[in-house]
């Protein structure tokens, strides 16, 4: 038996909005998260860091497996965003 997929609960989004935002045309560019972000972007980051898909707890580069989540993401809201 298949086991449903998790609830896009409101960590969760912040986590893939904050993947949304990398620019996959570079991979010389990271993102920053300043200290005086909204607390959930510092939050989502953290888990992200600690999931290994971004290098640094304030953001920095995707990892290898972040640039995996993020093309599909991408992808995914490309698909949906259609008309």
């Amino acid at each position: 038996m298949l086991t449903p997929p998790p609830k896009l609960t409101p960590d969760l989004v912040a986590e893939l909005n904050f993947l949304a935002h990398y620019d996959l045309d570079t991979m010389q560019e990271g993102i920053k998260v300043h200290k005086d972000a909204e607390p959930a972007v510092i939050a989502a980051v953290q888990r992200l860091h600690d999931k290994k898909l971004v290098t640094l707890a304030d953001g920095g580069y995707l990892t290898a497996l972040g640039r995996e989540v993020a093309e599909a993401l991408q992808s995914t809201l490309t698909i949906l965003a259609a008309k």
